[in-house]
């Protein structure tokens, strides 16, 4: 049960955060795009002044590490890396080409790819968890 309603508390968050949250009302009605992977990666490094849980860089990542951890707790058939990553992406995919549908922010190819990267390590970190789990259960 604490399983469902962190998830479901995970997933209403990362809803308000991608569409409803007071940046993406300062940027609705904006039409903007990157399509060159690492430009805005790239970028942010330049300008690297330190990193905050607040960062595009790391808030991409931590937004989307739960996914990948959820993800197999729910649906059995993610049993690997490449399927967690996969789904972890079209979600991403998703997520991204709404924003710019509606206007409240960026496509951006790099946000693909980080999100895809937090997916994955959520992933590891479920098979983490579940193999300790099992070492110290038994």
């Amino acid at each position: 049960m604490l399983l469902y309603i962190c998830s479901l508390s995970y997933f209403s968050l990362l809803l308000y955060l991608l569409f409803f949250s007071a940046y993406r009302q300062s940027v609705e009605g904006e039409i903007a795009y990157n399509l060159v992977p690492f430009r805005t990666i790239g970028a942010y490094f330049r300008s690297f002044d330190g990193f905050l849980l607040t960062d595009p860089f790391i808030g991409n990542i931590l937004a989307f590490l739960p996914f990948g951890f959820f993800l197999p707790t729910f649906w059995k058939m993610v049993d690997s890396i490449y399927k967690a990553v996969l789904w972890t992406f079209v979600l991403s995919l998703s997520v991204e080409g709404s924003q710019f549908l509606f206007r409240v922010g960026a496509f951006d190819v790099d946000d693909l790819l980080l999100n895809t990267c937090g997916g994955g390590l959520g992933f590891g970190l479920f098979w983490f968890v579940r193999k300790t789990w099992l070492i110290v259960k038994f």
